[in-house]
């Protein structure tokens, strides 16, 4: 039965129309590209990228830890769902589980393409390799994998018994559920001590980083989800309740407000009484000797953050599904900048020992970027299409389907 449904799934999702084919073959040539730039780094080193002795976590870094927030996102789905029993959120629930899902595998992408030596991954393998429990990486890459296995354990559990027709076993499957719900949290607070626990680098080494990850990672998730939504409202024929997506905004709305007052604090005690420590806030903010290339990033960044905060305040924005979709992508973009690039390089600037260099992606990271991003589109695509299918009940075990045609 296991394998009808993988087959029943298959040959759903391989079905489309004109837009979907395009989409994804837009996606298809993205994926060539980081396979093409992933060769290039793999047969002549990183020298093809950007990163140097002074700079050694760029782009692919950024990338990694706001991913880990989108998919710690997927909670604001799942915990309103079956805590607070909310009906319109726990008909979509599955589709949050999609999106953590795809969240991780780019992450994960994202450590490989970082990696100079990807045949060295081992080493984090709990017990054999020698960085699995002394390396914050390798606890992030354990927990990681937990919540991907939690999110795919569940979430097509979940699937399949929509599928055969057969009830959830609730005492196995809300277990589960309530661990993924805590699990959350944790990624992203191990990826927050992944850049705080390091003494040399001032604009990263305080406590309020694991409280930032989340309060971003609550909006710049949702957000995601809320277009998402939109999209399949759309393009299919699977409703989502307007009670969900608002409730979304709601709390992308106060999270983004508190990620921005964090901000705000973070900069007046850095800035107040200036110290050497401040520097690298300093030079994201205004420039450094002369070096100003993230400068724009940071206050793009803040525009965005408070514009879109601004707007979702007001009812009329937030509340206007029309509307909803641009706000959301701002929010979006702007967490992005803010805790990827504004957050990474400026960490490095300056050295422990003073030295003062910018980093600069090459085309080689771009594409590699570009290319993970379209790859976990791709696989959030597939995911979507087939769980919509099954919710929708056109994708049905035989004897399940002719039990409801009679």
């Amino acid at each position: 039965m296991l394998t009808k449904f993988v087959f029943d799934y298959a040959r759903y999702v391989l079905k489309g129309g004109t837009k979907f084919y395009a989409w994804m073959g837009v996606l298809g040539l993205l994926i060539l590209g980081m396979l093409y730039v992933y060769y290039l780094q793999n047969t002549e080193g990183l020298i093809v990228t950007g990163l140097t002795s002074q700079i050694h976590d760029g782009l692919y870094l950024a990338n990694l830890v706001f991913l880990v927030g989108v998919a710690a996102g997927a909670v604001t789905i799942v915990f309103p769902a079956y805590v607070y029993h909310h009906e319109g959120m726990h008909k979509v629930t599955v589709l949050g589980e999609m999106l953590a899902i795809s969240a991780v595998i780019m992450v994960m992408m994202f450590v490989f393409a970082h990696m100079g030596r990807p045949e060295r991954l081992w080493h984090m393998i709990p017990y054999l390799g020698i960085y699995s429990f002394s390396s914050m990486l390798g606890w992030d890459v354990m927990v990681l994998t937990g919540y991907l296995l939690l999110n795919f354990g569940v979430g097509f559990y979940y699937l399949y018994s929509k599928y055969t027709g057969k009830p959830v076993n609730q005492k196995i499957f809300m277990p589960l559920v309530y661990i993924s719900i805590v699990w959350a949290l944790s990624i992203h607070t191990v990826t927050a001590f992944l850049l705080a626990v390091n003494p040399a680098r001032p604009m990263w080494f305080h406590s309020m980083m694991p409280i930032r990850f989340i309060a971003t990672a609550f909006a710049a998730g949702p957000a995601l989800i809320i277009i998402a939504f939109l999209i399949i409202r759309k393009n299919t024929k699977f409703w989502i309740d307007d009670s969900a997506i608002k409730l979304l905004a709601t709390i992308v709305t106060w999270c983004l407000g508190i990620a921005i007052f964090l901000t705000i604090s973070e900069v007046v005690v850095e800035l107040y009484a200036r110290t050497e420590h401040a520097n690298g806030l300093y030079y994201l903010m205004f420039g450094l000797h002369g070096l100003t290339a993230l400068v724009p990033w940071f206050w793009s960044s803040v525009v965005l953050m408070v514009v879109s905060f601004v707007l979702f305040l007001i009812p009329s924005f937030r509340n206007n599904m029309q509307r909803l979709p641009v706000i959301c992508a701002m929010a979006f973009a702007g967490i992005w900048i803010e805790k990827g690039m504004g957050l990474i390089v400026p960490g490095f600037i300056p050295t422990p020992i003073g030295e003062v260099t910018e980093y600069y992606p090459t085309f080689v990271e771009v594409l590699m970027t570009l290319g993970i991003w379209a790859f976990g589109f791709f696989i959030l695509t597939i995911l979507l299409k087939g769980a919509i299918g099954i919710l929708l009940g056109e994708i049905k075990f035989g004897a399940a389907a002719a039990a409801e045609a009679k």
